[in-house]
Parts: C-alpha cells; structure tokens; sequence
C-alpha cells in the first residue's frame, strides 16, 4: 500500500485548502509540535491562576480555609465539566479547529478581565481594617468579588473549548492506517503531558513567586500574555494540519442516542425468526463485544408499519462501545476526588512550615507543586523510551502494558499517596503539639516544608499511569467522531472529583465542627484534622481500585476504531 497520500483511505482528511492532505507536508509530528506548544502555553496560564488561588481567597479576600477550598474545589470542578461542552459543540458542529480558535479568544477574555478585576480590588480603599500586624489590609467590595469570580468562571468557559479539542485535534494528526505514525501516535500522548507537565512546572515556579512576592497583578497578566502568544503559535500550524471530514451528515451524539431510544421502543418486539437469525448470525460483526449489551440490538428491528429506517450495526456498535466505556469512568471519579488535594491543604499545610532556602531566601508555599511537575518531566522519558521496550518485548504490545493496566496502577500508587500524607500531616501536628505551638496560627513550625515533597513525587508517579493511561484508554476506546468528547470525559472525572471534593470537605466539616467550631478542616490548621481526611481518602481510594480491577476484568477492548 501506497503510503503517501492519506485520501487513499477511507477516512477523508484534507489540508487546509479542503484538497487531500499529503503525508510527507501535513500531520504527524510536524503538526502535533505546534498543538503541543500551545498545549504547554494553556496550562502555563491555567495553573498559573489555579495553584495560587486559595493563598489570594484567604487573603486578599479574606475567605476562611474551608470556604477558599471549597470555592477552588468548585471552580476547578467547574473548569473541568465545561471541556464536555467544549467538546460536544466541537464533534456535532463546529469541528476541532474553529472550537479552539473561538475557545481560546473567550480564554484570553476572561484572563484579561481577571487582571482588571484585580487591579480594581487592589486599590480599593474601602472595607479597610488593621491586621495583627499593623499593616493595612483591605478588602473588596461584594460587587468587586462578584466581578473577580466572574471572570474565573470566563476563564474556566473558555479553556472548556480549548483542552479537549486541542488534544484530541492533536491526536487526529496521526493516522493509524499508517504503521510508523500508529506507533508514534501511542507516544504522542506521554510527550503530550510531558509538555502540560513542563508548563505546569513553569508556571508554579515563576507565577507563584510573582504573585506571592511581587504582585498579583503581573501574576495573573502574565498568564494572559502567554495565552495570546499561544494562540499565534496555533494559527501558525494551520497549513501543516490534517482536517477530518465527517463519514455522515447525523450528529454523533443523535446517531448513538437513537440506537437506546429504538431499543426501549422495541424492548418488548419479538422479532420473526429470519430476522433474528440474521440478528444473531450474519448482521452483527463477529467481534466479540459484538455479545455484550445484546438488548441494544433490539434498535436493528423495524416495526411493522413504521417509515424511518431502522438503525445501523455501525450505529448499534458504537452505542455498545460507549456503554462499555461508561463503568471504568465511573470508577475513576474517585481519582479526581484524590487529585483535588495538592492545590488546596497540600498548599495550606506549607504556608505552616519552614520554607526556608539558605538564610534569606522563603520558598513560596504553592512552589512545592512543582515537584509534582518535574517528577513527569523525568519519568514520562524514562517510560516512554526505556519502561515501554521493556515491557513490549515480554508482553509484545507497542504500549508494553495494556491501557487499563496502567490506570489501575495509577490508582494503587494513589492509596500510597495518601498513606504517606497522613503520616506527613500527623508529623506535622506533633510538631506543633511538641513546641507548644497549637496556638500560635502565625508562627512557623520547626519542621520542614521538604517533609511534603514525597507526597508531591507519589502524586507525579501516579499520574504517569492513570493521568496518562486514562487519555490514551478514552481517545483510543471511543469512536472517532467523538474524540474531543473522550478527551472531554476525562477532565469529567477531575471535574465531577473537584466537586464531590468541595461536597465532602463540606459536609464533613459539618459533622466534625464541634461547639468550638474545631473540627477536621478549621482555619487553624494546628487544631485541624487533615490526617483523618488522608486516612479516609486512603480507605476510599482502595475501595475504588477493589472495584476498578473487577471492571476491567470484564472490559473487552474496542479494536474497531484502530
């Protein structure tokens, strides 16, 4: 076969100009590098609002502990729901290309608003009181906060277009007919995050410190500088992209939800003999997911008398493959519900260490974030070049493990991760118990902030597989023209984890506050309890990989869209 020309194919991507895109100038890795550039530039402005965030609630807000965590949970969670809204426009109308363009101009919209609303809560001069330490200490107005958390939640609308599309546009620039760009599209995922992973390690470093020690104002311009660039970078891709053209002119979203609205219609047809051995024999692909969910064949029948047309075993299969999809993710939400913690009491719990560099120098609390970053930053090319030849030579799949095995082990490092936070945070309060510090919320405690970073590293490692793995499962499990939708599903699970996070800081905060108003999350974090919390995300977290390994036990593989 002729590997030059991609129109060869059945599948119909085009160049810019709408004429068959050829191999040898489109696609690939020559297109993929301008996605991930910009892909690097969105998490740099993204993290560099959100690693922060909790330190400028409580305190150019002056929000308490729970209430700034729950407000982050909740608009991390929001910001992490809006990319299936992103994505759903991107597959049924808009297509990848445009989604981004638009998404990213309503992206550097809210990130310049943000500033303004900053530079105005800056100076506002009204709601002044004197701090313990005699410095002026001004809050803003509820008109300026409502405006501050408007234009979070632009922000958050906005990379809801941008995140989904671009990894899954990115990812359509390899085409798996071709062996050399299907093995290289398998890559292109760890080197995706490799990217995320190094501006998220960026914009730790650098906008932490600016926010913390220089200005916010700068801390939250900067990110949209960064935005504009790249979006230029993007624009600059665009004669070296490969564009799909949509097999049929029905919306993916309506074919497959018609294949469950003709089932239940037909659930109790009896179908005549002939069709039914059609059904079983010759009509159904002979695959074996083909036998799971076997009552969504019911939407092949035609009752009698009936106009439409009855719905095709492409249709049915892609219903199936959907549905298959839908226990693994549903597993997964609860490593978002772990995932929500290092931007909220990792941060809070080392604003009360020492942070100490050297004699003068103070670490910014949210910098240790970074480790998370630079622990992908090593391991993602050790994985990708070194662990999966290993493995594929033992296992003889180009992946080395399969997708599902690399989530699950993920997931188990995850309880390791939460094991050593609790008895970091124990550590922690019998430090502040021991120096008779339990009091005294200003003061450092003779422990070091370094006492944090192997929880950070553990976090980086699980991410590795179950960040990663979850990608590459969803993008590769899904049919094709809803690509942007699986990318989409998997920041669902961070979303949906975000929230459930904020639900359950909340009400267990509830249950614990006694008279006192002491309870497992109150603003003294001497007194708090964010070990009981670890321990019970532990407990959670093995019941979920309990539960994880029984599904994808029973998980059968969708080679269809290979």
């Amino acid at each position: 076969m002729d590997n030059s020309h991609i129109s060869e194919a059945p599948s119909l991507d085009v160049d810019h100009n709408d004429h068959p895109a050829m191999r040898s100038s489109s696609g690939a890795w020559k297109s993929a590098s301008f996605i991930i550039g910009n892909a690097i530039v969105e998490r740099f402005a993204f993290k560099g609002i959100e690693t922060n965030l909790i330190n400028y609630l409580t305190g150019h807000l002056g929000e308490s502990t729970a209430a700034a965590a729950a407000n982050v949970n909740m608009w991390a969670g929001i910001a992490t729901l809006t990319p299936l809204l992103g994505a759903s426009i991107a597959d049924s109308c808009l297509g990848q290309y445009r989604t981004i363009v638009l998404s990213s101009l309503l992206y550097i919209l809210g990130l310049g608003l943000l500033t303004l609303s900053v530079l105005l809560t800056s100076g506002s001069p009204s709601n002044c009181i004197s701090s313990n330490r005699m410095t002026s200490s001004c809050y803003p107005s509820h008109l300026q906060v409502v405006f501050f958390f408007f234009s979070l939640y632009v922000v958050a609308v906005g990379q809801g277009g941008v995140k989904p599309c671009l990894q899954a546009f990115g990812a359509d620039q390899f085409d798996q007919r071709n062996e050399e760009e299907c093995k290289a599209k398998s890559s292109f995922f760890n080197w995706w995050y490799f990217g995320l992973a190094g501006g998220v390690a960026l914009s730790v470093l650098i906008l932490s410190y600016i926010q913390d020690n220089v200005s916010w104002i700068l801390g939250f311009g900067i990110p949209c500088i960064f935005m504009v660039a790249g979006l230029l970078l993007f624009l600059l891709g665009t004669r070296t992209y490969r564009y799909s053209i949509k097999k049929d002119e029905k919306s993916p979203f309506r074919r497959i939800g018609r294949v469950f609205v003709a089932s239940a219609k037909n659930w109790r047809t009896t179908p005549p003999l002939l069709a039914a051995e059609e059904m079983a024999r010759g009509n159904l692909p002979h695959q074996q997911g083909s036998y799971q969910f076997k009552f969504l064949n019911k939407a092949l029948l035609l009752p009698r008398g009936s106009e439409r047309k009855a719905c095709s075993i492409d249709d049915v299969e892609e219903a199936k493959a959907v549905l298959r999809l839908f226990p693994i993710w549903l597993v997964c939400l609860g490593y978002g519900i772990v995932s929500a913690q290092p931007s909220t009491f990792f941060t809070k719990q080392a604003t009360t260490l020492d942070r100490s560099i050297g004699p003068s120098f103070q670490m910014v609390a949210a910098s240790l974030q970074v480790c998370r970053a630079l622990t992908l930053l090593i391991l993602i090319p050790i994985y990708d070049r070194i662990f999966v030849p290993i493995t594929s030579s033992f296992t003889r799949k180009p992946s080395g493990i399969t997708m599902l095995q690399r989530i699950g082990t993920g997931i188990f490092l995850f309880i390791i991760t939460m094991v050593i936070a609790a008895l970091v945070e124990l550590k922690r309060l019998k430090t502040a118990e021991e120096y008779q510090l339990v009091d005294m919320t200003k003061a450092t405690l003779p422990m070091k902030a370094w006492w944090l970073v192997p929880q950070f590293i553990c976090f980086g490692i699980s991410d590795l597989f179950t960040s990663v793995g979850m990608q590459e499962f969803f993008c590769d499990q899904f049919p094709n023209e809803l690509r942007s939708v699986a990318v989409s599903l998997c920041s669902l699970t961070s979303g949906l984890g975000s929230l459930l996070s904020s639900s359950l800081i909340s009400v267990i905060g509830k249950i614990t506050s006694g008279d006192v108003g002491d309870g497992w999350f109150c603003d003294n974090l001497n007194r708090a309890h964010l070990d009981y919390f670890y321990w019970l995300l532990a407990g959670f977290t093995a019941i979920e990989f309990a539960v994880f390994l029984f599904f994808a036990k029973c998980y059968i593989y969708n080679t269809s869209t290979i």
